[in-house]
């Protein structure tokens, strides 16, 4: 198969970029309009909770089950990402939807600065400059196109992308990124969809019959992902391999996934 049918669909945070550092800037934003006590302990919940979002979930606690809190979230289901969580925990402090939408843009100005860092995965920039001689790289992100450029070129990936989408509105949006790159169901263009965020980057690709890998130390119970890692280096193997195969990688012994209830969240 030609490069120009061989797609490697990129997620942005938690992927590309990893890092808790705008998801902090997030909550510190949202914490703003509260009381001062109030904005301590906000702050306080967020930053021990964030930093135990990656942490595997302990044997025998069922997804959605917050430790220490002693009953399930809303919807039964752990937060999709850090941003999620923070939207969750500051909507229990009484934050509104406006505050939040502010505070959300507000990180976003601040990302890949010192008040929101974040880090390329170790090797990812040589390994991209290798893969791009055989198969199309694309960005694709639910974030705006708020200082990508910059964090981009930050992180050492400028040059190293055919495209980067912004406000693509995943997961249903991501059937609109497949067809503008064309990847219909069956090909003749193969996919295979990196992210940290199964119902957002991944479970509408593998709807199509498509390649997904999911990098989480947690992964919800109904995801089904070509490979699972921890860490997106672990992964570098399996992806030289699959473009180097064209992308006719066999998928897991699962069936196909039916696609994940739809949440959203700022990015993913």
């Amino acid at each position: 198969m030609s490069r120009s049918d061989t797609l490697l669909l990129l997620d942005f945070d938690g992927t590309v970029a990893v890092g808790h550092g705008p998801v902090h800037a997030y909550a510190r934003a949202a914490a703003s309009g509260l009381a001062p006590a109030a904005a301590t302990a906000f702050r306080a919940e967020v930053h021990a909770a964030v930093e135990a979002l990656g942490d595997p979930a302990p044997a025998g606690r069922p997804a959605g089950h917050r430790a220490g809190r002693g009953r399930r979230s809303s919807d039964a289901l752990l937060p999709l990402d850090g941003y999620d969580l923070v939207r969750e925990l500051a909507e229990r402090h009484g934050v509104g939807p406006l505050a939040l939408s502010a505070a959300y843009l507000a990180s976003r100005h601040a990302l890949g600065t010192d008040d929101a860092p974040v880090s390329a995965p170790r090797g990812l920039a040589a390994v991209l400059a290798e893969l791009r001689t055989e198969a199309r790289v694309v960005l694709a992100t639910n974030a705006p196109d708020i200082r990508l450029a910059e964090t981009l070129a930050d992180l050492g990936l400028t040059g190293l992308l055919d495209a980067v989408l912004t406000d693509v509105g995943k997961p249903a949006g991501m059937d609109g990124v497949l067809d503008r790159c064309g990847a219909a169901p069956g090909g003749p263009v193969r996919v295979l969809s990196v992210g940290d965020v199964w119902a957002n980057d991944l479970a509408p690709v593998a709807a199509r019959g498509h390649a997904t890998a999911l990098v989480s130390r947690r992964p919800p119970p109904e995801a089904r992902p070509t490979w699972t890692v921890t860490e997106l280096p672990e992964l570098y193997p399996a992806l030289r391999d699959w473009v180097r195969d064209g992308g006719r990688t066999a998928l897991t012994d699962h069936d196909t996934p039916a696609r994940a209830t739809a949440r959203t969240t700022s990015e993913g």
